[in-house]
């Protein structure tokens, strides 16, 4: 109870409640204590397994985790042990994660197989000196083929396509049939190598009014290739550093007055695929 309430009056005759006011002078009093600023920072929120599942970012996961626990849950099922279920789930993810690596890529299909292309192209102007000629990135008329390397020289007229893989995956073949890289075949990548080399040879002779023959070949960059030069399909598959030795390892075939003659109709009936600067 304050004085005023109670009705005395205290003994310095002020009659207001000192629990309101101090008897101390203002500049001598202590500074109040000032206030925490309000914070501006947002609350923040940990990051759940279902957000991070739903980010596209991360979206191949959740689509793997589901492959998985489907495979698993099922093989479970069918082959009442749960052992062989969870075997079948770990393969059905890897197979999963085999495919995503073959399809997707943080650098674009066509950058790599430019620098697969820049990487021949290196090469091949080397063997200038010693009489070669080349044609690089040209297109087979009425079709989306390509030929990367058209080289004409003493040895010979040959077809190179250069191809940039995933080194990750193995290159194995099948009884000088089957080309695999990892688990994909590459039948059409060699029938289309062969095609491109023989319509290419069909233009080129009609023009010349002779027979042309020309080598298709395929010059692999990245994975390890555990042969120096093999033939599958009618097509030499090496790894892309031979490509010079696979070239200059031969015998001598034509004239320079042949290579002249076959390199200009080659340029005629064989347009660029890009503008030259």
């Amino acid at each position: 109870m304050s004085y005023v309430e109670s009705g005395q009056v205290p003994e310095d005759g002020n009659s207001t409640s000192p629990i309101w006011v101090s008897d101390r002078p203002a500049e001598d009093r202590p500074p109040s204590r000032p206030t925490a600023p309000a914070s501006t920072y947002a609350p923040v929120e940990r990051a759940s397994l279902r957000s991070l599942l739903d980010h596209p970012k991360y979206r191949h996961l959740r689509r793997r985790l589901l492959i998985a626990v489907g495979v698993g849950v099922l093989a479970g099922i069918l082959l009442s042990s749960w052992r062989l279920g969870v075997t079948a789930a770990v393969v059905a993810a890897i197979v999963d994660t085999v495919l995503h690596a073959r399809t997707n890529s943080t650098v674009p299909a066509w950058r790599r197989a430019s620098v697969a292309e820049r990487r021949t192209e290196a090469q091949l102007k080397r063997l200038e000196r010693g009489g070669y000629r080349t044609l690089h990135a040209r297109a087979i008329p009425d079709s989306e083929a390509q030929i990367d390397h058209l080289v004409v020289g003493p040895t010979g007229v040959y077809a190179v396509d250069s191809e940039k893989w995933d080194k990750r995956l193995p290159v194995r073949v099948q009884s000088h049939r089957k080309l695999f890289h990892g688990p994909f075949n590459q039948k059409p990548r060699l029938d289309e190598a062969r095609w491109e080399a023989s319509r290419a040879a069909e233009l080129i002779g009609e023009t010349l009014g002779h027979e042309v023959t020309i080598v298709p070949s395929l010059a692999i960059y990245g994975p390890a290739i555990p042969w120096k030069i093999l033939n599958v399909r009618e097509v030499d598959v090496f790894d892309g550093s031979r490509v010079r030795k696979w070239i200059t390892k031969r015998e001598r075939s034509l004239t320079e007055t042949e290579i002249d003659r076959i390199y200009e109709a080659a340029g005629q009936v064989l347009p660029a695929r890009y503008p030259e600067s």
